[in-house]
């Protein structure tokens, strides 16, 4: 094999690298200053905050957003919901992805446009079973009204990286397993408790929050579970 040979194929590994880094696969690499993320919608006037630790290609978690979009959008005055990335990269080769790409449109203020996009029934199935993810990303990125070119560079970015990875090594301070994983202030739930024969339950979230919400508020007339989503990225979390 000639030297010139071997110049093409430490070329085309080189590329391959490069490729694979901008996919959006970059992990582990988080500086440890970096603080995990505070994406959270509602008005939290009950001082009551729900947390969910998600990874965006988990079907189990795409089977509960429904359900977690009804909380959001009926508690929406009560209670502060916030988001946070847990990707299983290891059974979820996509999640990663998936969670740049939530971030990437975070830095444009529309963090949970496109978490609902990419939670979206037709589109999860396009870009969770894809062997490249990113043109859907793109494609999202435009329909929710971003800078196409900031996010494509954002989202190969290290400072969304390091986000995620944040995110991830607070799950792991947590010693998280699973997803999706939920607090209702600070207490883990076990997803037992949210779900009935047929699913995730509406009803099993509102015993839960209706009876933290009352506790925290012994005075105030019986939660409302109405209202208008609201969304934000400056409230306090609570993890």
């Amino acid at each position: 094999m000639t030297k010139q040979f071997w110049a093409i194929i430490i070329v085309a590994v080189a590329v391959l690298i490069g490729v694979f880094a901008f996919t959006g696969h970059k992990q582990n690499t988080s500086s440890s200053s970096v603080q995990p993320s505070n994406h959270v919608t509602g008005q939290g006037q009950k001082h009551v905050t729900l947390v969910e630790y998600g990874d965006f290609e988990c079907p189990v978690c795409e089977s509960y957003e429904p359900t977690v979009s009804q909380v959001r959008q009926q508690y929406a005055q009560d209670i502060t919901f916030q988001f946070r990335n847990f990707p299983l990269t290891s059974i979820h080769p996509n999640a990663f992805a998936g969670a740049r790409a939530a971030e990437a449109a975070a830095l444009q203020g529309k963090f949970w446009e496109m978490h609902d996009a990419l939670y979206a029934a037709q589109n999860w199935q396009q870009w969770s079973t894809s062997s490249d993810p990113t043109p859907y990303f793109n494609q999202y990125a435009q329909s929710i009204g971003l800078n196409v070119a900031k996010f494509k560079q954002d989202f190969a970015s290290d400072q969304v990286n390091n986000q995620v990875n944040a995110d991830l090594a607070q799950a792991n301070k947590l010693n998280l397993n699973g997803t999706p994983t939920f607090f209702l202030d600070g207490k883990q739930l076990d997803n037992a408790q949210l779900a009935d024969a047929n699913g995730p339950s509406l009803s099993k979230f509102q015993q839960l929050i209706n009876a933290e919400i009352a506790k925290k508020n012994p005075s105030s007339p019986n939660p409302t579970s109405s209202g208008t989503t609201t969304s934000t990225t400056t409230s306090p979390a609570a993890q």
